[in-house]
Order: C-alpha cells, then structure tokens, then sequence
C-alpha cells in the first residue's frame, strides 16, 4: 500500500564522524565493527581542527581506506548541513568503483557520470535537494558550463593527479597534425613573439626540432592581442580545432594577452600559468572542498593545481609512512650485463616477459611513445587494448588472457589486485603531459617545481596491481631517462620508504656486473612462485624499508612558502591588476633563492616581472620607471636562464625595443673578470703557454694533464684552481676550479685512454661522486650549477654508463679544452696589450668576450654533452 512521505522519521546528523559510521552499521552499511585507528585519526583531526576550513587536502595510503573516509565526511555534512555534496572522481571508472562502495556503507548515492543530457532528472534533483550524494567526474565541474554547480561540498579524490583535469577549461591546444590550417594561421600571428630562428624551424615543416617546447613573448602577446584573438576566433568559429578548444575558448577569450602561448612543433598550447579556479564559481562557491590523495606531495604542488592560495594538510597517519601495500619487484633490464651492451635486444626480452605474463599494464608518458611500444615490444600475438576500451570497466583486460593493456599519461585509476595483473611496465620519464610542463621541464630547467608530481606518477603507476598487503608484481622499468631517474639517489631519498628500498633493491639484483638477462629472468620465477629464496629476500626489502626516512629535496620548503603569492600573482594578473600582479611577483621572488635548486623557477618569475612592468609602462604617460624596472627584471632572468634552452631562446624581436641595449655582465663572468684585474701576478701564467700547451695535448702521463688544467682555471678566472696529491687515499678529482659560491668546475680526466670503444659504468659514476668528493673536503655545499667534467677521447658512451649518470656530469672531448685554451690565451694577450691597470670589468670582459673566453661562454662549449640522457 502506497503511504504519504515524511520528514519525522528522517535520519539527522549525529555530532560527529565517528558517530556517523557507527549510525551507517546501524543502518545497514558494510564494513568492519568499527573505524580502523588511523582512519579514525583522520576523521577526529579534520572534525576537530578543519571543520570549517574551506581546503583541505587528506593524505592516506593505497589501502589504507581512503574511500571509506571521504564517505563519512560526505554522509556527515550531508545531513549536517542539508546542502549538495559532490564526490569527484579522475574518470567514469572510478566513479562508478566509488559509488558502488558508497552504496555498501549505505550512503545515499547518485552515479552522474554520462552526458548531462543523459542524466537520470530524478537523482539530479536528489543531488540537488541533498538527498544523496552524488558520484561524478572532475569534467562536471571544471567545464565552461559546468553541470554541478550547486555544491555545498567537493570531495575531490585523487587529487594529485587531477591538473589536467582542473586546468581543463582554460587550455586551448591546437596541434599541427589534427588542425594544420589553424596552426599555421596562429604561427604566423606569432612572428616577432618568437627567436627568428625557432621561427623559421617551426615553419618548416621538415624540421627535425621536435622535442623543444618554446614560449612566445608575453610582451608581443600583449601587443598583438587583437590580431592573435581575430585568428583564434575565426578558427572556432570555422570548427578547424576541437570541441575542446571550443569550449576552452569560451573561457579565455578576451584574455588571451593573460596567458601564456607555448608552442612546439607538432602543438601549441594557450593557457594561464596557473588556473583562475577563483572565477570559476563551481568549484570556488561551495563552503568546503577536501582533496583526499594517496600522494599529496609538498612544495606547493597541491595549491598550484587547483590554483588555491592555502591548503590545509591532514597528514598521513603516524606509522604508515612505512607500511607497505603488497610487494613490487622492480626490474632494471636495461642495466643487466648482455642487454645494455646489445640494447636492441631488449626488445625481445620484454616481448618475452609480457609473453609469459599473459596480461601486462603499460604506462607511457604520452601518445608517441604507447604507439613506439606497441609497434616494437608488444608480443605478436598479444591483443592491445587503449584507455577507450577500458573506459566503462576493466572486464576487457581482466578476462582476457593474452592482453597488453597501454595507457599514454595515465598513471592513476587503475586498480588490477590479485591476479588480475601480475606486470607493470613503465617506459619513460613521466613528464610532459602538456607543453607547460614540457617547457617548465626540458626548457627552463625548472625541475624542482615539478618533482613532486612525476615522483607521484612513478609510485601511483607502479602500484596499480599492489593494492593490498597480500598483491604482488613485477614492475618493469624501461627507456634510459626514467631508468637514470630512479637510480639516482636523490630522486630515491624522496620517495616513500617502501619504494626506497623495493627500488634499491631492484637495481641491486638488476646492474651486477655479472648479471645477465637470464639471471634476471630466473629471479622473477623465484618471485613469481613465492619460492622461499624470495620471502627472505622480501624480509630483507621490508627491514631496509624500515630503516629508511623520507628525506624531501633541496628547495621543496621555499615552494611551499611562496605559493601563496604565485596564485595571488596570477589571480591579478586574470584580473588585470598589473600593479597587483608586479607586487605579488616581487614577493615570489623574495622568497625564491637565486643559488639553489629553485635558481631556474626564479628565472621564469623574473621574466614575468618584466612582463607586468611592461604592461604599466605602456599604461603610463611617463613609463621610464616602469621600464627601469622592466630592464631589471629581464636581466635577472637573463642571467638566472643560463645554460638553458628557454635562457638561449629567450630575446624575441618584439622585445629588442623594450629593453636596455646595454649588455649587462653576469655575475659569473663579473667575478672573474674582478679577479683577474685584482691579480696582476696571474699574467706570468701566460708566459707558460708552451709547457701548458703540451700538457693539455698529452696522453702519456696524468700530472702535465692536472697541472696544465690547474693553471688554465687561473687563467680563466678562477679565485681557486688545485689538483690533489697523488698520495690521497680515495679517488679524487684531477682539477677543481672554484669561482667563489657562483660556480665550481670539477674535473676527471681520462685523457690517457684510447680514441677507440666506449666511456664505461665505473668512469662516469666516479665523475658524478666527486662533486661530494669536494663538497666534504671543503665542509660546504657546492652552487646549483656546479658541473664534472669528464674528459676522454673514447667516442661512445655504453647505455648502462649513461644510466648512472648524474645530471651535473657532461662529456668534453681533449680537443674542446685544447680550443678553450687556445681562446683564454687569445684574449689574455689583448688584455695585457690593454694594460689591466687602465681597465674596469666591463672593459676587461668585452675583451674576454671578444675571444669567447668568458666563463659564461667556455661553460657553454664544455656542457654541450650530458652525459645523463635527455628526458623527453
């Protein structure tokens, strides 16, 4: 019999969290008796001191029931408050994962995932009244016309991997393949924003410049605004980009001269460094958002994203730092003794692995590289599946037995326990995932402020098949960059102690100098079968683990300090507040240091302090101000950028009239030139021009070598140049050249080895101990851009050597040192001809300058060869 509803018979709020589980048991919900301890932790810590924050961001591990917090949260200010709460998940599958969990703890839920369109009308409106909760996509909400825009809540979920999805709604990319016609139309709107050079490699569509991602000036932006607009427009307007330009055009229309324009070969990108998320009323209007992550990471990453000023942390709970979820055995194929001597052959290997596997998940950074995968390494008879069609479930994958699943870019969402997939396979550095991040990384250096994310992509996608204490997988590691990546100490530091020592581990059974591909393939049959060699060695993995600490990067705390004016900078700089925007940059840079990891971030923040000085000097009757400080900017950020490919690239024509014609000096090449005028007794140096000569050009003895570098340090400028004794104990460098704190030059020479074969494991990770070799004698910390050289004749370079190497160790041929030589003598000749008591530094250094013998230029031809491999 049908009977009228009610309101009196209706569940109210308890009075806190904890009360609300226990009311969901009552109700039927299922789950254990009570909360677990850290989720109750959790629970009491946000009730009791986060309330009524409006960010805040929950840490919790894989298995560590997240999920089941953030439903309680939900259910809690649900009937608390009777306003609309919204779960917000990266993907439909996800979403529908968590609505089914939702469900089972007997919260009322809606599954709003499809086309709005579709949308059942019924649980819209349950959403709406707060008579559920509903369980949806992040798209829902950051969209131009956003459907979920009544929330009094926001549960974002997975928020370290939700960027992308965030900065959505203000990305405008246009690529040269899809949208050829309007690519083009906007290249040509772009000249004069650009170095003529990369102009006419851009245009050419033949050019082999594929992998550099360069930034058209914000100046020229500005100036040609209307006519970049017009272009833009007409390509909307004639439907020659895609829907989702379309509607990110919605969005920065107007603002255009606002963002910044990225531009590579194959795309372009437009977009705001960082989201106007306060415009955007969806997501900024609800009382409360809480982020709830395995992986939230520090240094402002979290705040960045979501374009957010401050977000409160809830940390993980005491003692899960270092518990783990299953066990990974990562392998290193690429270091084993045949393999890297014959890298084609690891192409059957992994064919082989993922043969034997039956099911493998492939994680790649970006599209190119899941087709290379594809075409080379999957087995022949191996069915492919894409992220398409595992788009509503993951039944495809899971059923099949001779499958590869491969994703591009996607290192999260994914959960494949048991045996549901015993092999992950990451191929690549697990960065780049749109051309802002592809110039933050491979153009300006920038690294630190990107650490965080791609180490979360590396333990998010090494985890999809552990997902709980009893899951076990093989994660195998491919390509040199990501290779060289995670057998660098520091990168491992940073990571979680569990994958510190899973890490450490595998490349310990991986790059043995008697350890072969077959040797490895015999070890992951131990590990497969749970053979008793293997439970000891994972009692060893979890005792290490326990003696481990996370220790986070140089530079991570200064982030994190000045966030909070990067968003307000970019807020006004949305905005239009120049004189806002110039104050708020100022204070980004007063907090970032010039000397440390963040030196390249500064660059860039220097580079938009002239931009918003630009603008209120156009603005200005009288701008001779604004352009002082303008020209101060740029020159900073000139100097801050050396030795990178944006730094190189930076003057655009557009900019040559806006700036002082004066060059200034860097303050490297100021300081040598300060020493040399303040040592007249450097001069007898070049009196030894023969015996230095015949040094350089030996290859019989080590000591003519060493000596011969310690005096053309002199003679470059140095304040200290030296060689150790032969009588030291350990190895050491064979020359070291110290430019006060600016720059230190540290050298290993192998100049007495053969002109035939390859540069070797032992040489180059010998190069890259012997900046701490100096560091520890000199009880102090080397400058940011200090760099080994190691000089040998040897042509090549073997695949396992490059892996080890680390990022400040560069090969330099004898024949490179000879000619910098030849270029110091040049111009030490002109500037005694000169009389150095009759010049000032900027004389001197016009002279040095002349010859290409400043620091700043024979640094440029020593580092020209990384020995670490490019991180594409």
């Amino acid at each position: 019999m049908v009977v009228f509803k009610t309101r009196s018979g209706s569940s109210g709020a308890p009075s806190d969290p904890e009360k609300m589980y226990r009311q969901l048991l009552v109700e039927g919900g299922q789950g254990t008796t009570a909360l677990w301890a850290h989720q109750a932790d959790v629970l009491r810590s946000w009730h009791g001191s986060h309330l009524e924050k409006k960010d805040v961001a929950i840490e919790l591990p894989t298995g560590a029931g997240k999920t089941l917090v953030g439903a309680v949260i939900a259910e809690f200010l649900r009937r608390r408050e009777n306003k609309p709460v919204a779960y917000l998940c990266p993907d439909k599958l996800l979403a529908r994962q968590t609505a089914e969990k939702l469900k089972l703890y007997r919260v009322p839920t809606v599954l709003l995932i499809d086309e709005v369109s579709s949308w059942n009308q019924a649980d819209r409106i349950k959403y709406e009244r707060a008579n559920a909760v509903a369980v949806s996509v992040y798209s829902h909400v950051f969209n131009s016309n956003p459907a979920l825009n009544k929330a009094g809540l926001l549960l974002l979920d997975d928020a370290h991997a939700a960027e992308g999805y965030v900065a959505s709604p203000w990305k405008l990319e246009i690529t040269r393949e899809k949208n050829a016609s309007a690519y083009q139309d906007l290249l040509s709107a772009l000249e004069g924003t650009l170095d003529p050079l990369v102009f006419a490699r851009l245009r050419n569509t033949a050019s082999d410049d594929t992998r550099d991602v360069y930034l058209a000036s914000p100046v020229g932006i500005a100036a040609n605004a209307p006519m970049i607009e017009q272009v833009l427009g007409d390509a909307v307007a004639t439907e020659r980009v895609s829907t989702a330009a379309r509607h990110a055009w919605k969005n920065i229309r107007d603002h255009v001269d606002r963002c910044l324009v990225y531009v590579s070969h194959q795309q372009m990108l437009i977009r705001p460094l960082i989201v106007p998320t306060l415009e955007h009323q969806a997501f900024h209007n609800p009382d409360r958002r809480i982020y709830m992550s395995a992986t939230l990471g520090s240094g402002g990453e979290l705040e960045r994203a979501f374009g957010r000023r401050k977000i409160e942390r809830i940390p993980i709970p005491n003692g899960w730092e270092n518990q783990g979820t299953g066990r990974r055995f990562f392998v290193f194929p690429e270091l084993t003794s045949d393999l890297a001597a014959e890298p084609d052959s690891n192409k059957t290997f992994v064919k082989n692995l993922i043969a034997q596997a039956g099911r493998a998940l492939v994680l790649t950074p970006d599209e190119n590289t899941a087709r290379k995968f594809i075409k080379e390494q999957n087995p022949e008879d191996h069915t492919v599946l894409r992220a398409t069609d595992v788009k509503e479930d993951l039944t495809p994958f899971t059923e099949a037995s001779a499958v590869t699943l491969v994703l591009a870019n996607r290192y999260d969402g994914i959960d494949l326990p048991g045996d549901a997939c015993r092999l992950v396979v990451l191929v690549g550095w697990p960065a780049g995932s749109d051309l802002q991040e592809k110039f933050l990384h491979n153009s300006v250096g920038a690294v630190t402020v990107l650490q965080e994310r791609i180490r979360a992509r590396i333990m998010q996608g090494s985890g999809r098949a552990t997902r709980d204490a009893h899951d076990y997988a093989t994660v195998l590691v491919l390509r040199s960059d990501l290779t060289s990546m995670l057998a660098d100490p520091n990168v491992v530091r940073a990571m979680h102690p569990e994958v510190q020592a899973e890490l450490v581990f595998g490349l310990d059974n991986s790059m043995d100098a008697d350890r072969t591909s077959t040797d490895l393939l015999q070890l992951l049959e131990l590990f497969n079968a749970r053979d008793p060699q293997w439970i000891a060695a994972d009692t060893g993995i979890a005792e290490d683990r326990d003696k481990r600490q996370r220790t986070l990067p140089k530079g991570t705390e200064e982030l994190q300090d000045t966030v909070k004016q990067e968003v307000a900078a970019w807020e006004a700089v949305w905005a239009g507040n120049w004189d806002w925007a110039l104050t708020a940059i100022r204070q980004v840079l007063d907090g970032l240091t010039t000397t440390g990891p963040a030196k390249q971030y500064a660059a860039l923040w220097n580079y938009l302090g002239f931009v918003a000085a630009r603008r209120l000097a156009t603005r200005q009757t009288d701008g001779s101000t604004y352009d002082m400080t303008a020209d101060d900017y740029y020159q900073k950020a000139r100097r801050l950028a050396r030795g990178t490919i944006w730094g190189s690239r930076m003057t655009a024509p557009c900019e040559q009239n806006v700036t002082s014609p004066a060059t200034s000096l860097d303050p490297l090449d100021e300081a040598a030139m300060n020493v040399l005028l303040s040592s007249p007794d450097r001069t007898r140096l070049v009196d030894e021009v023969t015996t230095t000569s015949e040094g350089l050009q030996g290859t019989e003895d080590h000591q003519p070598y060493e000596n011969a570098l310690v005096t053309l340090g002199f003679l470059a400028g140095a304040t200290e140049s030296f060689t150790y004794d032969d009588d030291t104990e350990r190895a050491k460098p064979d020359a070291v050249w110290v430019f006060g704190d600016l720059q230190w030059v540290i050298w290993e020479a192998k100049n007495r080895a053969t002109t035939t074969g390859s540069v070797g494991a032992e040489n180059v990770r010998q190069a890259g101990a012997q900046l701490r070799t100096v560091e520890s004698d000199r009880k102090t910390q080397a400058p940011s851009d200090a760099v080994c050289l190691l000089v040998t004749p040897k042509p090549n370079v073997l695949p396992e050597a490059r892996n080890l190497a680390e990022g400040h160790v560069f090969l330099t041929r004898p024949k490179t040192v000879l000619d910098v030589f030849e270029n110091i003598v040049r111009a030490w000749r002109k500037f005694r001809s000169r009389g150095p008591s009759t010049l000032d530094t900027a004389s001197a250094a016009e002279i040095f300058r002349s010859e290409n013998a400043l620091p700043t230029q024979w640094l440029q031809a020593f580092c020209t060869s990384p020995l670490r491999p490019p991180q594409n």
